[in-house]
């Protein structure tokens, strides 16, 4: 069965998840996140997708990106990753592959779940007991949008320049945003949307997405009981 085609709006921020082959370690040192890092960075430059947010984790990542071009999510993307297995293998003498087959993306109904999904990426250490709060851990850009630290790879989405007139008030409001928890069901929207490739939004965004693309959102209901 030919896969569909990914769901991609030029300007349309998505929600990206790469992980490693049976969820192994893909970073295992510092120069490893620093590596893949500027491989993003350079990609990201070359195809001109923008990243506002991500974290890397020790076997996986995720990205909140936004391609101004149809193709350039899947051109940053397959770089990243070609360039980034051939370091990986050449530093750790092994051969293969790295990654759990194709990355997973979700277009994201950017007035409903955009900052969410920030959250939702910034706090994923917090999730997985690693740090007790998001400044503590190193590769995320929490340090950035949270705490003005410079990072060539941010690229601020207008939703976020408009928490405030300054760089501060931005900074201060968006820190804001932390002190309440995520809902475990908005948290599980953002899994399963992600993880299956499904528009992640409103029904009405939804329908705006199936008009457009003339693919349905997300699957049908099915009925009857699951085996």
């Amino acid at each position: 069965m030919a896969r569909l085609p990914r769901y991609v709006l030029p300007g349309h921020p998505q929600h990206v998840i790469q992980r490693g082959n049976n969820r192994n370690t893909i970073f295992a040192s510092e120069d490893d996140f620093s590596f893949y890092e500027t491989c993003l960075m350079e990609a990201c430059l070359k195809f001109n997708v923008q990243v506002h947010a991500y974290v890397f984790m020790t076997n996986h990542v995720h990205l909140l990106m936004t391609p101004q071009d149809e193709q350039g999510l899947g051109k940053v993307m397959q770089s990243v990753g070609r360039r980034y297995v051939q370091y990986f293998n050449f530093i750790y003498q092994r051969t293969g592959t790295l990654w759990e087959g194709r990355y997973k993306a979700t277009l994201i109904d950017t007035d409903t779940y955009l900052l969410t999904c920030y959250r939702y990426i910034e706090l994923n250490p917090v999730r997985a007991h690693m740090v007790a709060s998001p400044e503590d851990y190193r590769w995320s850009s929490y340090h950035a949008n949270a705490l003005g630290r410079y990072d060539q790879l941010i690229k601020p989405h207008d939703l976020y320049q408009q928490l405030g007139k300054s760089v501060k008030e931005r900074q201060s409001a968006y820190r804001s945003l932390f002190k309440h928890h995520l809902p475990e069901q908005t948290i599980d929207d953002i899994r399963e949307a992600t993880n299956k490739a499904w528009v992640l939004g409103t029904e009405r965004f939804e329908e705006e997405i199936a008009n457009l693309i003339e693919r349905r959102p997300r699957p049908l209901p099915r009925g009857g009981r699951r085996s």
